[in-house]
């Protein structure tokens, strides 16, 4: 007599692995990253109203900088999130919907990096104005990606191997000191912002560390 095949069993959003939810946030991370440069502008022969070209390019230094510290901001989120995904085999709807906030303010970044870019230099309170929104739009990132990673650890059955909780904490201890100097930054903007977007790079560096070595230590 031979076996009866198995029944197929009822699929759940917890039977899902993680490719998808890699390949989909790739592709957005590749996207904001390639938006960035689409606002560094080739200045125009026309407009350069007798100065040279390098003088031209050296004026639009504000851009550069925006450009810089932003693509090294998305690109150490990317980074940090494969690293994240790496600790699950299997993911849920709770992270699904927690990428995709993460994504949500990742896909934003190159509106206010164009307006810091623009306003930098501004006179009068627009320039604190782009710099705190740009300070804002980092703060609601730097949430998401610690819900984020709270939907990752929250179920030990979605893990390779479980997190203990005080790796947990941890980990979330070492991201919510980044996660505090990026609320600093929106009143830094109200003083410097050419500070501000300083301290932004610094902080890009800070997270460039492992700062989930905690919850990957029983790896």
């Amino acid at each position: 007599m031979t076996a009866e095949p198995d029944a197929p069993k009822h699929r759940t959003a917890a039977d899902f692995s993680t490719a998808r939810l890699e390949a989909f946030s790739d592709g957005v991370f590749a996207i904001a990253i390639t938006l960035l440069v689409l606002d560094l502008d080739v200045p125009d022969p026309a407009g350069l109203h007798g100065t040279t070209l390098a003088h031209a390019l050296a004026h639009q230094w504000p851009s550069y900088f925006a450009y810089l510290v932003s693509f090294l901001v998305i690109g150490i989120i990317w980074i940090n999130h494969h690293a994240m995904c790496s600790l699950a085999r299997r993911v849920d709807r709770r992270t699904l919907f927690a990428n995709l906030l993460l994504l949500l303010t990742v896909s934003v970044i190159p509106f206010p990096t164009r307006l810091l870019a623009t306003y930098l230099t501004a006179q009068g309170g627009d320039a604190h104005t782009a710099a705190a929104i740009y300070a804002a739009t980092m703060v609601a990132m730097g949430v998401a990606f610690s819900l984020l990673f709270l939907a990752f650890a929250h179920d030990a059955r979605l893990l390779h191997t479980a997190i203990p909780p005080g790796d947990v904490i941890r980990a979330l201890r070492r991201f919510g000191i980044g996660g505090v100097c990026y609320l600093a930054t929106i009143g830094l903007a109200y003083l410097s912002p050419i500070a501000m977007l300083a301290v932004h790079a610094l902080l890009a560096v800070y997270y460039c560390f492992d700062q989930l070595a905690p919850a990957r230590r029983g790896r």
